[in-house]
């Protein structure tokens, strides 16, 4: 009876949700902060390993306790782990998006950048700079690879896991369930502001929650969030790929800013076009569901 109780207050409650997650997710991370310390003073390598883990249990534990405690069956599906809603190629729109958007995604990194707080919070300003530098610092070191084997090791650390992990809490729970009490694109806004903030690096914030908004909007339409999740992999692991060539002198390009243009008019293309095939595809969807319930496909 308690049991049942417990679980009709949680349906009916958003707070009581969203505070049993926010525990959730704090005993999960001070558990993964404990285990990846043991690799603190190792190698490389052990730090990677160690960096792993903490994203395992700070992104991926949390949402499946979380689905466990609350949802009775499903969990996985209702978590977001199901197949794609037809048309199911729309998942190679959202391919083509991650590539298409570089151009816009450069620009609002460049206006990002070149923030400035005034003289009156010049504080502010100095602390959030020197945030970005030493997240700047980490980054390179951890991407600073040249072999075959430190490169698989970053995809799966700093492409893959992510990937999965972020997906699963700020889709998965996070957008799904503000979807469930307000408009979709304020769901889908809100979660990639939340995205972006999470990574406490505010002079990539824009871009960064433009990012999850592409995500967030690909997720909705196919309604699966392996479609998310190659996206998120895809940005995450072309960053690992092009540092990789880069150590190797294959190439030479500035990485932070690949893709970038100068003229106004290929950005504004890039905008048009992003645009367009999230609208194109919601419509496509939408489509396919309409028909599909009238007995046409």
């Amino acid at each position: 009876m308690s049991n049942n109780f417990f679980n009709e207050n949680l349906r009916q409650s958003m707070a009581m949700r969203v505070f049993l997650f926010l525990f959730i997710l704090l005993i999960s991370t001070l558990i993964g902060l404990a285990l990846s310390a043991i690799f603190v003073f190792a190698s490389d390598i052990g730090i990677k390993i160690g960096q792993g883990i903490n994203s395992i249990f700070m992104f991926i534990v949390p949402p499946i306790v979380y689905y466990y405690l609350t949802r009775k069956e499903h969990r996985m599906q209702e978590l977001g782990f199901r197949s794609l809603t037809p048309p199911r190629w729309l998942i190679l729109i959202g391919v083509a998006l991650m590539f298409v958007s570089l151009p816009v995604t450069n620009q609002l990194t460049t206006w990002n950048e070149g923030m400035s707080f005034g003289k009156g919070l010049v504080w502010l300003e100095n602390w959030i700079k020197s945030l970005e530098e030493t997240a700047k610092v980490a980054t390179e070191k951890m991407l600073n690879v040249d072999t075959i084997g430190g490169l698989l090791l970053n995809m799966v650390v700093v492409a893959l896991i992510p990937a999965i992990g972020e997906e699963m809490t700020f889709r998965g729970v996070l957008q799904q369930s503000l979807t469930r009490k307000m408009n979709p694109h304020v769901a889908i806004l809100l979660s990639a502001a939340l995205f972006s903030f999470i990574h406490f690096q505010f002079y990539g914030f824009l871009p960064r929650m433009f990012l999850g908004v592409l995500l967030g909007y690909m997720f909705y339409i196919t309604g699966s969030l392996w479609t998310s999740i190659l996206m998120h992999f895809l940005n995450n692991g072309t960053a690992v790929l092009l540092y990789y060539l880069n150590n190797k002198g294959i190439i030479n390009i500035d990485v932070e800013h690949f893709g970038a243009m100068e003229s106004v008019w290929l950005i504004v293309l890039s905008a048009v076009l992003t645009s367009g095939l999230i609208v194109w595809s919601w419509r496509r969807a939408r489509s396919f569901e309409v028909n599909a319930r009238l007995g046409k496909s």
